[in-house]
């Protein structure tokens, strides 16, 4: 039985209906059906525990919240006899500069940032220039808070691999101080009997650099200004003068011209500058240095739209028209008070190219990207109300016009809502797709159903039972009674789903495929 609480206390009465002695329950699983038949699926939870470790810390820029006490602060440092200058630097590269691989480079980076408010007509020395970058930098433990929400996918190098074998890549949600999230990742090889061996974990911890001049299509963004009605005639007159292509710095420098001699109001002029570069910086590149580790690798937010954080990335290794692989992850961006999904973009998992995702039917989370074209078109499957499930076929995978719910809750388990729990998977049977329910007591569970291969906007079987349920060394977290993933994979005839627990650590459960197709019941047409 599914009997998640604690013992009760002496004196507390139970529900009406139920005895003190051997408790019956009218429904057994996570609040919801009969178990019988998942009784009978055999879901195995490894020994396997993904936690966060605090002295994983990344550089970030610190800035006080009044600008004006830039100028005050460094004029203290300039005011530093040499002797105690010299000696503070070289505490800090003591204290500080093991644990990063190149705090001279951050540090000359946040003196870039704060170069406004130096002293005119004052020659800095280079001790004066590297404490400056100090005191403007502060170290962020990236896993402090949890760990948690992971998708997993075929690594990009499966050389050099034993028969039946497989190297993965396992993205995590990573949360700090501030509840600020990031992606981080995690590198492994599934044996033939998916036992798993992560690769060693890198003592670094490594910010990736921005593309500072990146390359946008002229249409796609006029059409993304347009359907934020927010496109007007400043936006198109600015727009009409690039190319097809045009780059970050053309952007600016239009909006520049405009600005000093304007054409228009200078108040609907700023406003429209305003969002154009808001959407400019919501699309962006990064790139990692090739010959480090990937756990190094940490995506923070860098654009405004995602400041307060970048959540559930699901990745998914797509196979394009030429068969050829790119991986894609649709991710939310949130700011503290609006969400925007965007999609991820990368081949090898070093370079990454961030677009804002378009189209009336972008709302909400938890979009989730077919590993191919069906019927020769993109498909996802989406949340836009936040109770059901959908899906939606486009022939652009940045636009997304229209939607179309394939699934309700049904069972009581998934009575507040459901969602997808990562992309689909391809079997002979059909697309299996994990899903998670929402029960009582806020409680999330894992279930799944089974799409047409060719028409996957029909269900053709489901679990009525939820596949995986938080037990009693999982429910306690950062949200307690949570179960979820956002992204599994299939090896060697067995489903391998990495899942988050409570919202703060993340394990792994793995099923033989057979036995949960043979779970199933078919649904009706």
């Amino acid at each position: 039985m599914c009997r998640n609480g604690r013992d009760r206390g002496p004196g507390r009465p139970l529900p009406f209906g139920f005895s003190s002695g051997n408790v019956a329950y009218p429904f057994e699983g996570c609040g919801g059906m009969q178990a019988s038949k998942i009784q009978r699926l055999k879901v195995k939870r490894k020994a396997i525990k993904i936690v966060g470790d605090t002295s994983r810390v990344i550089t970030r820029l610190h800035l006080p919240d009044e600008r004006s006490r830039i100028k005050k602060i460094i004029q203290r440092i300039v005011n530093l006899p040499n002797s105690a200058a010299e000696a503070l630097m070289a505490q800090i590269m003591v204290d500080f500069a093991g644990r990063h691989e190149d705090i001279g480079y951050v540090f000359e980076r946040h003196l870039d940032a704060v170069k406004d408010h130096l002293p005119p007509d004052t020659e800095l020395s280079d001790v004066q220039k590297t404490l400056i970058g100090a005191f403007f930098t502060k170290e962020y433990s990236i896993e402090s808070a949890a760990l948690f929400n992971p998708s997993i996918v075929p690594h990009p190098d499966q050389s050099h691999l034993k028969n039946g074998s497989l190297r993965f890549v396992m993205s995590l949600r990573a949360t700090g101080e501030g509840h600020i999230s990031s992606i981080v990742f995690r590198s492994g090889v599934l044996d033939r009997y998916n036992r798993f061996r992560f690769d060693p974990i890198s003592d670094y911890v490594e910010t990736p650099d921005l593309q500072l001049n990146p390359v946008y299509k002229r249409d796609p963004f006029q059409r993304k200004l347009n359907e934020m009605r927010v496109g007007n005639e400043i936006t198109a007159h600015i727009l009409d003068q690039m190319p097809d292509d045009f780059t970050y710095n053309e952007l600016i420098e239009k909006i520049g011209k405009l600005r000093v001699k304007p054409l228009f109001p200078k108040d609907r002029q700023n406003r429209a500058f305003e969002v154009m570069w808001w959407l400019a910086n919501s699309n962006y590149e990064v790139g990692f240095h090739p010959d480090h580790r990937i756990s190094e690798r940490v995506i923070f937010p860098v654009s405004k739209n995602e400041s307060r954080g970048i959540e559930d990335a699901r990745f998914v290794q797509f196979i394009d028209d030429r068969q050829e692989a790119i991986y894609y992850a649709t991710y939310t961006a949130y700011n503290g008070h609006t969400i925007l999904p965007q999609l991820i973009e990368t081949k090898d998992f070093i370079k990454f190219n961030i677009v804002t995702l378009n189209g009336k039917a972008i709302k909400n989370k938890g979009m989730a990207l077919f590993p191919r074209k069906v019927g020769g078109r993109y498909a996802m499957l989406s949340r836009q109300d936040g109770e059901n499930n959908h899906i939606m076929f486009s022939d652009n995978i940045h636009f997304w016009q229209a939607s179309k719910i394939i699934q309700e809750p049904e069972y009581p388990w998934e009575f507040i809502q459901i969602g997808n729990c990562g992309s689909p998977l391809e079997t002979d049977q059909g697309w299996i797709v994990l899903t998670h329910g929402v029960g009582p007591m806020r409680q999330y569970c894992i279930g799944a159903i089974l799409l047409d291969l060719e028409n996957p906007a029909k269900i053709i079987a489901r679990l009525d039972t939820p596949l995986l349920s938080p037990h009693e060394k999982e429910r306690e977290g950062y949200v307690p009674n949570v179960v979820y993933s956002c992204g599994a994979i299939i090896h060697n005839r067995e489903l391998v789903i990495p899942y988050a627990m409570s919202d703060i650590n993340s394990g792994i459960a793995t099923v033989a495929v057979d036995a949960l197709l043979n779970s199933m019941r078919a649904v009706e047409s």
